[in-house]
């Protein structure tokens, strides 16, 4: 089968376009025919994570398809299935924490940017029909990060004013959806004008200028929720604007993983700080239900083939997207 391979040299230059061999269903398995992948940022971490002594890697953690085969085992899918694929392994019940046995698709194991994929049927649903393949095959690992930072962790209500900073990527993206859907009014920050303007489209309240002073933009309105996956350079600049008891979920720290912060003013402030990371396959199952009660859609921002995987994943480290990347399988 085709598949977008990783091996040997770390980064880009160990990726190639390339045939590997399609291995046989498991008994409590299911083998998707993959219509559709995403990319991520994690994508391009494990292109430095993937030991150059190790097999070759299959990349990709996003997806969606038909069901080819199923193992012995399993009851609950038959082949001709549409399914999403959620990329969190071995964290079923919503939880504090995932468990020990917890990881993701794409690494250790075999990702989804291949003809094929075998996984967990305890790690598959039915895609919601008002999606489309590419819409379904970016949806499940930035989606389910969404929904439990904003839902489990945040408790986002309708009464809540929410800020996002750095607007932009999928997961940004999907809070965003995600928090309009409610009702909750909606800040966003963002170095970029157009992407700025593109979110105002979307649906967002507010968006300023991640560069500018913020206190001075947003006429000192406070907020009472943040959440923050940008990391160094925003999070004190969050933290500024959120009130008094508000919260502030992080799970990301592109722009930096170290912080100095005011202590004092922190316990002054009486903030909650809250981290997050992907989610349960019950918290995902949750996420498929809201996206379908409220028909959310994912932004897609571009389509590349799989034999141009490459192309994407350089399109994806250069950050100019609003939105999600997805990949077309043949």
């Amino acid at each position: 089968m085709k598949a977008f391979v990783h091996e040997a040299i770390k980064g880009l230059e160990g990726t190639s376009y390339t045939d590997m061999e399609d291995i046989a269903v498991m008994d409590d398995e299911v083998k998707v025919h993959i219509r559709y992948a995403g990319l991520n940022h994690r994508d391009l971490f494990v292109l430095d994570r993937h030991k150059e002594e190790d097999p070759p890697l299959i990349i990709g953690s996003d997806g969606a398809g038909i069901v080819e085969a199923v193992g012995k085992n399993v009851h609950h899918l038959s082949k001709g299935d549409e399914v999403v694929i959620n990329a969190a392994l071995g964290w079923q019940k919503k939880s504090a924490a995932p468990p020990p046995s917890f990881q993701l698709v794409g690494l250790p194991g075999h990702g989804t940017m291949a003809e094929y994929i075998n996984v967990p049927a305890e790690s598959v649903e039915l895609k919601p029909k008002h999606l489309t393949w590419a819409e379904a095959g970016v949806l499940p690992l930035a989606a389910l990060t969404a929904y439990r930072a904003l839902f489990t962790r945040a408790e986002a209500s309708e009464n809540d004013t929410i800020l996002l900073p750095g607007v932009g990527g999928g997961a940004v993206t999907y809070l965003m959806l995600f928090a309009k859907a409610i009702g909750a009014r909606v800040i966003v920050t963002s170095r970029s004008e157009e992407k700025r303007n593109q979110a105002l489209d979307l649906g967002a309240d507010v968006a300023i200028d991640s560069s500018g002073n913020w206190e001075e933009q947003l006429n000192g309105e406070k907020v009472d929720k943040v959440v923050e996956t940008v990391g160094a350079a925003t999070f004190n600049k969050s933290l500024d604007q959120l009130k008094k008891g508000g919260t502030i979920v992080t799970f990301g720290a592109s722009a930096g993983d170290e912080i100095t912060m005011d202590i004092r003013k922190f316990f002054y402030g009486q903030f909650n700080l809250l981290g997050t990371t992907m989610g349960s396959h019950e918290e995902f199952q949750e996420m498929l239900a809201f996206v379908d009660k409220h028909q959310i859609r994912p932004i897609i921002n571009r389509v590349f083939p799989l034999s141009a995987a490459k192309e994407g994943m350089t399109y994806l480290a250069q950050g100019h997207q609003l939105g999600k990347i997805a990949i077309e399988i043949p």
